[in-house]
């Protein structure tokens, strides 16, 4: 009786052992590699997109691995397994058919590894939406929004879109400060605001070349762009070194430009309406 139990034991103890030393493998390296992730960014300033995606695909094969080992150290689960391997042609089949949406958001999980469209921390735009790309997995890409939310778009979607990237090749951007003033106001004199505005903050950048800086181009071009029905409408170039650093320095230039204009007498139209109000005396002999 007593070795019946530890038989019995002996079975049930193999294969908890296993998963438990599974658990543990797969920890240790998820802890190596999140390790490795951090002193790759913050010391040594690399693109941690490869040691990301490199996490995911060893803890999904560790756990492939010892989970697939525990089952085949039960006894009455051997001959099951050996008659699935007896059959892995046919069985092979069946999952690749069950399975085609989860093997093509992998493949497109490792083409984005590879030919790197995104990395991890570029900004962007994607069905309409914006976002940091904060984790890329085996099977979706995590993107965190300017309010904190994560979007989960599986690879094979992502693979297949548009993308609008911030950061993808050169970092800087272009942020256009695009103003109406009224038609009876001092274009020179907005302009030289608009301009004296955007080189005074402390977030915009020359990126003209030695050869431009000799040959005198503007740093800060200003420019008409178009006559409206109510407005003449002028368009500012600043340069900031990121998108991050564009979205803060558009939102001060509005403000600081608005104050500048009212400051100077520059006039910033806006819609007006008319109303009439009928002779309530006429409404009524029309209604008799």
């Amino acid at each position: 009786m007593k070795e019946k139990i530890l038989h019995n034991l002996d079975i049930i103890g193999i294969p908890i052992a296993i998963v438990i030393l599974t658990f543990l493998v797969a920890y240790i390296a998820d802890r190596f590699f999140k390790r490795l992730i951090r002193k790759s960014t913050e010391e040594m300033k690399n693109d941690p997109t490869n040691y990301t995606f490199l996490r995911h695909a060893i803890r999904a094969l560790i756990y492939s691995i010892g989970f697939g080992i525990a089952i085949y150290a039960v006894p009455s689960l051997k001959v099951l397994a050996s008659s699935l391997l007896a059959g892995a042609g046919v069985l092979a089949v069946a999952l690749g058919f069950a399975s085609q949406h989860a093997l093509s958001n992998i493949i497109s999980g490792i083409f984005i590894v590879i030919f790197k469209p995104f990395r991890i921390n570029d900004h962007l735009r994607i069905l309409g939406l914006s976002g940091v790309v904060e984790d890329i997995t085996l099977r979706h890409t995590v993107i965190k929004d300017f309010e904190n939310r994560r979007i989960i778009i599986p690879n094979s979607k992502i693979s297949d879109e548009v993308i609008i990237n911030a950061d993808f090749g050169d970092d800087k951007i272009c942020k256009w400060i695009a103003i109406g003033i009224s038609y009876d106001s001092d274009i020179e004199k907005a302009k030289n605001i608009i301009k004296n505005q955007i080189i005074e903050h402390p977030l915009s950048i020359d990126i003209r070349t030695p050869k431009e800086i000799k040959e005198g181009l503007e740093v800060v071009p200003v420019k008409v762009i178009s006559l409206g029905d109510s407005s003449v409408n002028l368009k500012g170039w600043a340069w900031a070194k990121n998108s991050a650093d564009a979205f803060d320095m558009g939102c001060d230039l509005l403000e600081s430009i608005k104050l500048q204009f009212d400051k100077e007498g520059i006039s910033i139209p806006f819609p007006h309406r008319t109303l009439i109000y009928k002779d309530p005396r006429i409404v009524s002999d029309k209604n008799e």
